[in-house]
C-alpha cells in the first residue's frame, strides 16, 4: 500500500509542474520541478520505480521547461 501512496504522490508532482508550465509561471514551474525530482529519486532510491524511469521524468519536464524559457 504505501508503494501506491508514493506512485500517487510522483504523479500529482508531475502534474504540478506540467500545470505550471502551461501557465507559464517559470519561477514556479523551477520550484515544482525540484520537488518533484527528490520524490522522483527517492522513489528509485527505495526501488519502487526504476532509476531510469526517474531520469525519463525528470529529462522530460526539464525539457518542457527550458522550451518555454526559451521562447519567452
Amino acid at each position: 500500500m504505501r508503494n501506491i501512496a508514493v506512485k500517487s504522490s510522483i504523479k500529482t508532482a508531475i502534474k504540478k509542474v506540467e500545470q505550471a508550465i502551461e501557465q507559464g509561471e517559470i519561477k514556479l514551474a523551477e520550484e515544482r520541478l525540484s520537488e518533484a525530482a527528490s520524490i522522483l529519486d527517492s522513489a528509485a532510491a527505495k526501488g519502487i520505480i526504476h532509476k531510469n524511469n526517474s531520469s525519463r521524468n525528470k529529462s522530460r519536464m526539464t525539457k518542457k521547461l527550458n522550451a518555454i524559457k526559451n521562447a519567452a
